[in-house]
This record gives C-alpha cells, structure tokens and sequence, in this order.
C-alpha cells in the first residue's frame, strides 16, 4: 500500500518553530499598520462616495458612482468616530485577515498541519499588498468566510441560528462586493443539498412554500438595480460589446492564478523575462494550477464540505467571466485555496517529494521577501513616495512628507491629494 503525507513534507517535525514564525509574520503585519496611506484609483472612488455622502463631493466627483455600499459604510463610520486615519484602517484589515483565517480553520478542523495553512496566506503577495490597502477585499473577506463557517457549524449542529447567521454575514458580504451574490446562491444550493430529500417533499406538498420561494426570485429580479446587480450586467456588456473578446478575459484570470501560484507580481517579474515567454508562464501556470486545484477540490475524494465545493465554484465560474484583470479579486478566497492545498494528501513518490518541498521553499521565501520589502517601504518615506503605485503619486507624497517634491522632474501637483493625505494619512 503506498503511504500519504500531508502537504506540505517540510516542517511537519518543527512545528514550534512554525508557532514561532507565524508569531513573528503577525509582528510584521502589526508594524506595517503604521504604514501611509496607500493611494489606489479604487479607494480614491470609496472617499470620494463617503465624502459625498457627508455633504462635501471632491473636485471631479462622479456623484452617481457606484461601489457596494458596506465599505463605504465601515469608512463612514470611523470618520464619524475621528478614527479614519491610515494606522486604523490597516489594524482593522488585519483583524478582519485574523478573524478569517480562524473561521477557515474552524472548517478545515482535520487538517493536521494547520499552520501550514497559516504560512501559505499570510505569506502570499497579494494578501500582503492588499492588507495595508483601504479596499474592501479583506472586509468581504472576513464577511463571507464567516458566512461559510456559520453555516458548516449549521450542518453540524442543526441550530437555526448558525443558519440565520450565515445568511447575515452573506448579506454582509454581498453588500461589501457584488461578487457575495455567489455565496448566498452557495448557502441556499447547500441549504437545498442538506434537506434535499424534505425539500422536495416540501414543495410538491407545499405550495405556498413553493410560491414564497418563487416570489422571493422575482423580487431580486425586480428589484436589481437597487442591489447593483443590473450595474455589473451592464459592465461586463459595455466591455464585451467594446470588442473584448471572452478568451483574453480567460488568458487574463488564468495568468492571475499564475502570480498567486508562483508568489510573484506579474508586472514587477515580466521585464526579467523575454517578452515573449513571460505573459505566457504566467498563463501556462494558471491553466496548469487551476485544473490541479479542480482535481483535489471538484474531483478528487476529499473531506471538503459541500458548502465551501459550492461557493469555490460559483465563484471561479464568475470571475473567469469578469472582463477586469487583477490578482485582487483573489485575495478573499486565498483562506480557502490554500485550505484545499493544506488538506490534501501526496502520494509519497521521491519526485513528488522533492517536488513539494522545492515549490513551497520558494513559495516561502518569496513571500517573505514580499513582507519584508513591504515592511522597508512602509517605515522609509522616500522609498515609499517612489514606489507606491508605481511613483503614480510621488509629487503629492513628497509635499505631504518632506514639505516639497524631491524630484527635479515634478510637473503637476494635485492639490486636492495633497489635503486628501493631510487629512488622512496617520
């Protein structure tokens, strides 16, 4: 019979040493809550709604912008508290980040290697950028990793109020990114799946049941405007019918899966590389990975509840159709991807021994070079005015640091970035 392992191989005999790395990994995160202010085009768009909403629209405000509401209403209310300030906004995405891998954890209770989990998440590059970023990926994230677990606490113990609380953080979740619509239609799939058998015999006998039910889909179809569902339709046609052709938003997410799995940024990596290898590594990556990952979840006998196999597929089946392109539309379900990857099991053959232990050494080092550079431009300002969003926003960061650019080539001073980090940067 051939013996299994759990992935991955290396480590399993250190595990105080593990304990100790994740410890100090949390004290990087911690120092990196005193970062500046990260500018991005995404949460310009959330202060802007959230100083409309206060009565004082930006110069160039969209007034009819739309982003779901639930992280403008987090933003909203630490400017009611005094508290909208950099350090703050990074402390909470690291609790939201900390809430999120406990709630995993909980799900993936039988792995016997959990920290592995632990250093495959808070060592991945994405989750390190986006952390110290006023975006709303962790917020969904700790949102629908909490209506996953309430709901598998639900098929454990059958109380009511697991359920009802899985719906809520799902509604959360939906409010925070349109993208929770996934997990609601898990839950209720999943909801179906567990009194599969009562619920048919409920509905051939109840229809009043099965009216409500019908009712219930209707409304949400009457009423998607107000749920933002008709401004994301009418996105994804705009871009489609702008000549977007569906296989390059494919190559796009297959690529993303790319720099998530090799623990690399694309744009920072593609200039080392010929030009006309590296997009295709990175989409030949992804390709390679998304089908191993289908494999162990989708295919593969597993202990993966139903609910999580649900969501995971809902969600991959919706962004491999959205025509953006961004590794971060994958930080919320890297908890799970790396829970899957955790709690499988390796044949015990040398290659793939060997295998596993060089891939996640280079994934581990790798990850800490990230949180670590991360780190050192977090605490140095001129490095940090030079690179963040590519030097994007080095004039404005170097008056706000220094009192005046340092750059000889300054040509534009956006006056209103200027106030906007005075006001909020710590």
């Amino acid at each position: 019979m051939r013996r299994t392992v759990d992935f991955p191989v290396p480590g399993q005999k250190n595990i105080r040493l593990l304990q100790w790395a994740i410890f100090i990994l949390g004290g990087l995160y911690f120092i990196n809550c005193f970062s500046p202010i990260r500018i991005h085009y995404d949460m310009l768009r959330y202060f802007a709604i959230k100083d409309c909403l206060e009565g004082n629209c930006p110069p160039g405000a969209d007034r009819n912008d739309y982003l779901p509401f639930g992280y403008t209403a987090l933003l909203l209310l630490m400017s009611k508290l005094g508290i909208l300030k950099s350090y703050s906004i990074i402390f909470i995405n690291c609790l939201y980040l900390l809430g999120g891998l406990f709630f995993v954890r909980k799900v993936f209770a039988y792995i016997r290697a959990p920290y592995f989990l632990f250093l495959l998440v808070l060592l991945n590059w994405t989750v390190i950028k986006f952390v110290t970023h006023p975006l709303s990926e962790l917020q969904y994230l700790f949102f629908s990793l909490g209506g996953v677990y309430a709901f598998y606490r639900f098929t454990q113990t059958k109380n009511y109020l697991n359920l009802l609380i899985a719906f809520l953080l799902a509604g959360l979740a939906f409010v925070t990114r349109t993208v929770g619509v996934t997990l609601l239609v898990a839950l209720f799939l999943s909801l179906v799946w567990e009194y599969r058998k009562q619920f048919f015999i409920l509905l051939k006998k109840n229809k009043i049941v099965a009216t409500l039910i019908l009712f219930c889909i209707i409304g949400v179809l009457i009423f998607s405007k107000q749920l933002g569902l008709n401004h994301y339709s009418g996105v994804m046609s705009k871009q489609f019918s702008g000549g977007l052709e569906h296989a390059e938003v494919i190559k796009w997410h297959f690529s993303e899966w790319g720099e998530i799995l090799t623990n690399t940024s694309k744009a920072k990596m593609i200039s080392y590389l010929p030009a006309s290898v590296g997009a295709w590594l990175y989409i030949c990556i992804g390709i390679l990975g998304v089908c191993a990952f289908v494999f162990i979840c989708f295919i593969q006998k597993n202990k993966i509840p139903f609910v999580v196999k649900t969501y995971l597929f809902l969600y991959l089946l919706l962004m491999f159709n959205w025509p953006f392109q961004d590794p971060r539309f994958w930080v919320p379900v890297i908890p799970l991807i790396a829970a899957v990857i955790s709690q499988t099991s390796f044949v015990r053959l040398a290659i793939a021994r060997i295998f596993s232990s060089f891939y996640f050494w280079v994934y581990l080092i790798l990850g800490i070079a990230s949180l670590t550079y991360m780190t050192y431009t977090s605490l140095d300002k001129k490095v940090f005015s030079r690179t963040q969003a590519k030097g994007v926003y080095r004039n404005e960061y170097e008056i706000h640091f220094f009192g005046k650019p340092l750059s000889d080539t300054a040509m534009h001073i956006d006056p209103y970035l200027v106030e906007f980090l005075k006001k909020y940067d710590r």
